[in-house]
C-alpha cells in the first residue's frame, strides 16, 4: 500500500481520474522541461549515424516531414486534453471514446514500445562502451547486461534515486545537443575545417546531392525516424498533474514544432554541413564522429560519455514508464492481480521485474545478433509508437464528432483544420507501416509479425482480463523522469512505516 499523501508518484488516483487522482501540481516550467527532454533520445544520439549513411542529407527532410505529422499528433492530444485532463493521458481517452478493449489495446502496445524501447537502448550502451578500444574484446552482451542490472537497481531502491539520477541524465543530454548546435554553428559560421574538410553547402552538392541514393532509401528510413520522436506525446500525461493547464499546455504543444526543427532538422543540417555525409556511420554516434574529426584531443571521449548518458537515460525512464504502464493494466483488470504489487518503498516492483525479464531477451539478443538487434528492434519499436498516436488521433475524431453533435462543449484548443488534419495524420501512419514493409528484412519481417500480435492480443484480453479490486485506482501509464525529479525536488517525501494505512486524498 502507499504511504504518503496525494502528491506522491506512485499515489493512485480514483478510478474516475478526477478531482479526486493523481495530482502533482505542476507548473510552466515543468511542462516545458518535459516538452524539450521527453524527444530528445536514442533515436537522435544513435540513431542517426546509420540513418545518415543509409539516405545522407535528405534525413532532414525525412525528420521535417515526419516531424510536421507528429506536431499534428500532439494537436489531437491536446484537444482532448483539453476536453478533460487526465494523467490517464491516452488510455484514459481509449476507454472513453473507444471502449474498455481499446483501452487495453492501448495500452498493451505503449508497454510493448517501451518495452521494446528499453531493448534498444541497452544496445545503444553497449555500441557506446566499444568507443573505447580497451572495451572492444568485451562481448556486447555484456555491457548490456550491466547496464539493464544498474538502472534496474535505481529503480528498486526507491522512485527518489530514481528521479535524482535521471534529473542529471536528462540535464546532460540536453545540454550536450545545446553544445553541438553552438559548437558547429560557430565552426560552420567561420568555415574552419573539420577533419579536412572545408564546411559548407558543397558537402551535400559535391557528395551525390540531397538524395544520393534516390528518393525510395528515404522513403523507406521514415519508420525510423518515427521512433526518434516517441515520447513527445508524454506531455499530455503530465497535463493531469499540471496546475494551469488551460493556458500551460497549448503553449507548451505549440513550442513542440521548434523545437522539432531545432533539435532535429537543424541538428542533421548541420551535421551534414560540417562533414560529408558518408563520414557518419552506423553504431557511432555522428556527434562522436563530429567532435572526433574536430581534432580536439579528449572531446571525443567525453561527447561519446554524454550519449552513454543519454541512452542510460532513456532506459532508465522506459523503465519507470514500462512498471508503471503495466501496474496500470493491472488495476483496471487488464493484466494480472499480481502486477499491481508495491514494495515497502511504493515501488511497482512485480511490474518492473516483469519488464526487466523482457529487457533480458534483448541481452540474449545482443548475445546472438550482436551487429543487428539495433534495426531489429526499432522497428518493433516503431509499431507501438505508430499504434498509440493513432489512438490519439482516433480519440480525437470521435471527440469531434460528439461536440458537433452536441453532446460535449467545445474545447479552447481545437485541432486545426479537423476533420482533414486528423485523417490525414492517420493515413500518414498507415502510410509508414506500408513502407516499412518496403525495408527488406528487419521491416518486412515487422510487418510479418502484426498478425501474430493481434493473436497476443486477443489471448491476453480473454486471459489476462479480471474484475478491479473495489479499491483498485489507476495510476498514470507513463510518466516522464524528468518530471518526477523536478517534482520530487519540489517536495521532498519522507516514507512512512510499512504499516501505515494510506494517506486520505484532500478533495480540492
Amino acid at each position: 500500500m502507499l504511504h504518503t499523501a496525494p502528491h506522491q508518484p506512485d499515489a493512485p488516483p480514483a478510478p474516475s481520474l478526477t478531482e479526486e487522482g493523481y495530482h502533482r501540481g505542476l507548473g510552466k516550467r515543468q511542462i516545458q522541461m518535459i516538452s524539450i527532454g521527453g524527444a530528445i533520445g536514442t533515436g537522435l544520439f544513435l540513431g542517426a549515424g546509420s540513418r545518415l549513411q543509409q539516405v545522407g542529407p535528405s534525413l532532414a527532410l525525412v525528420y521535417l516531414v515526419c516531424g510536421i505529422f507528429a506536431f499534428l499528433m500532439l494537436r489531437a492530444l491536446g484537444e482532448l486534453v483539453m476536453h478533460r485532463p487526465t494523467s490517464g493521458s491516452f488510455v484514459s481517452y481509449a476507454r472513453e471514446f473507444l471502449g474498455p478493449k481499446a483501452s487495453f489495446v492501448a495500452g498493451a502496445m505503449a508497454f510493448f514500445n517501451w518495452a521494446m524501447t528499453g531493448i534498444v537502448d541497452i544496445t545503444a550502451v553497449a555500441l557506446y562502451m566499444h568507443f573505447w578500444g580497451t572495451f572492444a574484446v568485451v562481448p556486447q552482451w555484456v555491457f548490456a547486461l550491466f547496464a539493464l542490472l544498474l538502472i534496474t537497481g535505481m529503480n528498486m531502491i526507491g522512485v527518489r534515486w530514481f528521479g535524482e539520477l535521471e534529473f542529471w541524465f536528462s540535464l546532460i543530454k540536453v545540454a550536450a545537443l545545446a553544445l553541438f548546435l553552438v559548437v558547429g554553428a560557430v565552426i560552420l559560421g567561420l568555415r574552419i575545417p573539420v577533419g579536412g574538410e572545408t564546411t559548407g553547402l558543397h558537402l551535400i552538392t559535391q557528395n551525390g546531392g540531397l538524395f544520393p541514393h534516390g528518393i525510395l532509401p528515404s522513403l523507406v528510413l521514415v519508420q525510423g525516424v518515427i521512433f526518434a520522436y516517441s515520447a513527445i506525446e508524454l506531455i499530455g500525461t503530465a497535463a493531469g498533474e499540471c496546475r494551469d493547464v488551460h493556458s500551460v499546455l497549448p503553449k507548451a504543444i505549440n513550442a513542440v514544432i521548434w523545437r522539432i526543427a531545432l533539435f532535429y532538422v537543424g541538428t542533421v543540417t548541420l551535421l551534414v554541413l560540417l562533414l560529408p555525409w558518408h563520414a557518419y556511420h552506423a553504431g557511432v554516434s555522428p556527434f562522436v564522429t563530429f567532435f572526433e574529426r574536430l581534432g580536439v584531443p579528449g572531446i571525443d571521449t567525453v561527447m561519446n560519455i554524454v550519449v552513454l548518458t543519454a541512452a542510460l537515460s532513456s532506459l532508465n525512464s522506459g523503465l519507470y514508464s514500462t512498471g508503471r504502464v503495466l501496474r496500470a493494466l493491472a488495476l483496471d483488470g487488464s493484466a494480472p492481480r499480481f502486477l499491481t504489487y508495491m514494495n515497502a518503498r511504493s515501488v511497482p516492483s512485480a511490474a518492473i521485474l516483469m519488464t526487466v525479464s523482457i529487457y533480458l531477451v534483448g541481452v540474449v539478443l545482443n548475445y546472438f545478433l550482436p551487429t543487428q538487434i539495433f534495426e531489429i528492434v526499432l522497428n518493433m519499436a516503431s509499431l507501438g509508437i505508430l499504434s498509440t498516436w493513432s489512438f490519439i488521433v482516433l480519440c480525437q475524431i470521435k471527440l469531434r464528432k460528439a461536440i458537433n453533435r452536441g453532446d460535449l462543449p467545445a474545447t479552447s484548443f481545437p485541432m486545426p483544420w479537423a476533420p482533414v488534419s486528423s485523417w490525414l495524420t492517420l493515413a500518414f501512419f498507415a502510410g509508414v507501416l506500408v513502407l516499412m514493409a518496403f525495408d527488406y528484412p528487419n521491416g518486412t519481417w515487422t510487418i510479418c509479425c502484426i498478425p501474430l500480435l493481434a493473436v497476443l492480443l486477443t489471448i491476453g484480453w480473454k486471459l489476462a482480463r479480471h474484475t478491479p479490486d473495489a479499491d483498485a485506482t489507476l495510476p498514470p501509464p507513463t510518466m516522464p523522469s524528468i518530471m518526477l525529479t523536478e517534482d520530487f525536488l519540489e517536495h521532498p517525501i519522507k516514507p512512512g512505516p510499512a504499516d501505515t494505512p494510506p494517506a486520505t486524498p484532500r478533495k480540492p
